[in-house]
């Protein structure tokens, strides 16, 4: 399954650590991690994920591809700005959100439209977000509500 992973481009280390956990929990059991492939929670899941071989797309504000985090396998450039959130929230069969402010708020928004299930570890506690305290209860959560894929 493609998992959405979102949430602040600027983080403290331990929001790091636990993004970097999320990734290996999905790497670690076959998911593809999809973000918005640049700095903090989308660079700390890829950097988990790809430590145990699990494959990441990163898709980017911007037009060109090499702005990807070095941790992306597959970088896709839209040069869309802010509306790429809607790609990234799209493009996953669930979302898992970490932290955030507005542009977190906004692909929580996109993947509850699309009928994404999201599991969401310290980000906005609205109305159907499952409110997770770890990597792997975000996990257990998006692979329930979709159905193990």
């Amino acid at each position: 399954m493609r998992v959405s992973v979102i949430g602040g481009g600027v983080i403290d280390e331990a929001t790091a650590a636990t993004a970097r956990e999320v990734g290996r929990e999905l790497g670690e059991r076959g998911h593809t991690v999809v973000c918005g492939g640049l700095g903090g929670v989308m660079e700390a899941v890829c950097e988990g994920t790809r430590e145990t071989g699990g494959d990441t797309i990163g898709i980017v504000p911007g037009p060109d591809r090499e702005a990807a985090n070095e941790y992306v396998d597959t970088a896709i450039a839209t040069d869309m700005g802010n509306a790429r959130n809607v790609l990234v929230a799209l493009n996953g069969d669930a979302t898992i959100a970490i932290d955030g402010s507005t542009g977190t708020l906004s692909e929580i928004g996109h993947a509850l439209d699309f009928g994404r299930p999201v599991a969401g570890i310290d980000t906005h506690e609205i109305e159907g977000i499952e409110a997770v305290e770890s990597a792997a209860a975000a996990v257990d959560h998006v692979e329930s509500a979709v159905g193990g894929r």
